[in-house]
């Protein structure tokens, strides 16, 4: 067992949450790796001395660039807004630091690319922060789809639902300005790495984007709150994505339903700890979907619990999360989803965008 220095840039609702991952993993999951807090990084030197002092860090900085090239501090999670996530990345590889970078990866896809070449070209392990696809349920479900549980796949769709800015009456605030931070670039990377996860590549998608209340307090809405998405996979499944932040009602619909030949799977982000599995056998008056819950037997669950249907939380899946981001810098092998994967997903996007202004289907593969 050896420790490994952890510097963390952003201490807001990411920073916090990648700072008690840190401070858990090695206790949950027994990593040969233990995290040592070193260091965190705030917008300005009080906030990284609060962030220190709250989160239990030896030192707090009001500057990335003096975490990043701390000679204490070995790897890094980036926990910032995305507009800075490449040039964070891209100072780490350049001092051969593994990095965990939250999603989406890059503001654009040109910053997504960017930051793949630097991440290759320095060959030191790389993450993006996809948690939710981290569940022990999603995890058991995607053994059942590989393993041919419910048959040949035959069409799968899936949303990410949220009402945060449902209300027309709310004001103006930082995630109504930009295309970085709304809806596409916000909500929809987590439910296209969830499709991706499942299906593996969308080869063509046509869209529909909409900005449903343009207009906060006198101030013009310069991104998305929804999109509508028809896709077609690599594999010749078809599917549908929806991504919305005006949702009314929706707190965390990160949801999908796999259809296959002989068999189904449901799983609703609001009811994390269980999967709605159907499978066409035995006589069809004992058919339907019967809800399995999360145990010791299923992946990444027992570290925490040795109770069935006990469950596990949000904060959890960022320390599945953690653990894998040691396990893999332990093992010098980057695990999926890595940052080419987050590139991915930006192609997608950028997709959709071009799809929606052109009104018409995009190959992916173009972008």
């Amino acid at each position: 067992m050896s420790e490994i220095g952890i510097g963390i840039v952003g201490g807001g609702y990411m920073g916090k949450a990648h700072s008690v991952a840190m401070a858990s993993v090695g206790a949950v999951f027994n990593t040969a790796l233990r995290p040592r807090l070193e260091m965190i990084a705030g917008s300005t030197p009080e906030s990284g001395e609060r962030y220190r002092a709250a989160f239990g860090f030896a030192r707090g900085t009001g500057d990335w660039r003096a975490l990043v090239e701390d000679p204490r501090v070995e790897a890094v999670v980036i926990a910032t807004p995305q507009t800075f996530h490449r040039e964070i990345a891209e100072a780490a590889f350049a001092l051969g630091k593994p990095v965990l970078c939250e999603k989406p990866l890059g503001a654009s896809l040109e910053d997504s690319r960017a930051m793949v070449a630097a991440a290759e070209a320095s060959g030191v392990v790389n993450m993006v922060g996809f948690n939710y696809i981290r569940t022990p349920a999603s995890q058991y479900a995607r053994a059942l789809v590989d393993e041919g549980r419910i048959g040949r796949v035959t069409c799968f769709r899936t949303e990410m639902t949220e009402d945060f800015l449902a209300d027309p009456d709310l004001p103006a605030t930082w995630r109504t300005e930009g295309i970085a931070n709304g809806n596409m670039g916000d909500l929809a990377p987590h439910i296209i790495n969830c499709a991706h996860a499942f299906m593996g590549p969308i080869a063509e998608l046509c869209a529909v984007v909409e900005t449903v209340h343009a207009d906060r307090g006198g101030v013009a809405v310069t991104n998305d709150d929804q999109a509508a998405v028809m896709v077609r996979f690599e594999n010749g499944v078809i599917g549908t994505i929806f991504s919305s932040r005006v949702a009314t009602g929706r707190k965390m619909g990160y949801a999908y339903q796999i259809d296959g030949t002989h068999g189904a799977i449901r799983f609703d982000g609001e009811d994390q700890n269980a999967i709605h599995l159907y499978l066409r056998e035995g006589p069809e008056t004992t058919q339907g979907f019967r809800k399995i819950l999360t145990g010791p037997t299923h992946p990444d669950y027992l570290p925490f619990c040795q109770g069935p249907g006990h469950g596990t939380g949000y904060q959890d899946q960022i320390i599945i999360e953690a653990k894998d981001f040691l396990e893999a810098i332990h093992s010098g092998e980057s695990r999926w989803p890595t940052f080419r994967e987050g590139m991915e997903v930006n192609r997608v996007i950028a997709a959709v965008h071009a799809s929606h202004n052109d009104k018409g289907w995009k190959a992916v593969k173009d972008f």
